[in-house]
């Protein structure tokens, strides 16, 4: 059973400068709630209630975010205002938010291993926190069912246009189901001709401890940095691991049109 989340935050976010100068890219708002408030409302809806974000330098406003302000409350609450006050206190006491700090920027790879202490021997579902998925069934509860069937790690996938297979990790593999791939092989951002997949990586996963031993022998590669889908690719010497084509809508903030679109598509 998976109970625990890991949400990576600590980018830079320098593909959205001026606006993140001085604030998290996770809070750049989708109208009026931040992305990370969608991301961690994904793993809630998916019956997580232990969620670790992984934080960095000059993210200080996503703790303030998930904190409680019990003056604006307050303040609200004489107001006679109650659909801003449910807004602003935000999930019940049951979730439980958790942060760590990645001291430096050395890759996603890097940032999932200060997640071992909280996840200690358990599976976990990791959500990337500049991405949103619009779905029916939230894809981290498509993934948690997925691995209840194939007792394996579990990656989201999408299917993208050849122009884009050198942006995202790839995967290849053999089809084991409808919407279930065998993976076989793992490629971090490829070039042309290294791979006829265009099976990419959706920014969800479910992994397994062993994670953090394939971190451990994993050498900095694109980037110079700790690549996850690096140490994932390792997971496979240990045992079977399954993709999961996604039922529902991906939308990547990290980059200005895309975060123009993502409004655009939730506005209308």
């Amino acid at each position: 059973m998976i109970t625990k989340a890991v949400i990576p935050a600590a980018g830079a976010g320098t593909r959205l400068l001026p606006a993140t100068k001085a604030q998290p890219k996770e809070m750049l708002p989708i109208l009026d709630t931040p992305t990370i408030q969608l991301v961690v409302q994904e793993a809630v809806d998916s019956g997580i209630r232990d969620i670790l974000i992984v934080t960095g330098r000059a993210k200080r406003a996503i703790e303030d975010h998930f904190d409680r302000n019990l003056e604006l409350e307050a303040q609200l609450e004489r107001r006679g205002d109650p659909e801003a006050l449910a807004a602003v206190r935000g999930f019940d006491e049951s979730v439980r938010i958790h942060y760590v700090r990645q001291p430096t920027q050395a890759g996603l790879g890097d940032a999932i291993r200060y997640a071992q202490a909280f996840v200690g021997k358990d599976p976990f579902a990791v959500l990337l926190g500049d991405t949103i998925i619009d779905a029916p069934v939230p894809v981290t509860r498509q993934l948690m069912d997925a691995y209840a069937e194939h007792h394996a790690p579990v990656l989201a996938v999408e299917e993208v246009v050849p122009e884009k297979v050198r942006s995202y990790g790839i995967v290849e593999g053999s089809p084991i189901g409808d919407r279930t791939t065998q993976v076989q092989r793992l490629v971090e951002k490829p070039h042309p001709g290294e791979t006829s997949s265009r099976l990419a990586i959706a920014s969800r996963y479910v992994l397994t401890s062993e994670v953090f031993d394939a971190l451990d022998r994993t050498e900095p590669g694109k980037g110079d940095e700790i690549q996850l889908t690096d140490a994932v690719n390792g997971l496979l010497d240990d045992g079977p691991m399954v993709a999961v084509s996604i039922d529902g809508r991906r939308f990547d903030v990290g980059n200005k049109l895309d975060y123009l679109l993502t409004i655009l598509a939730f506005a209308l």
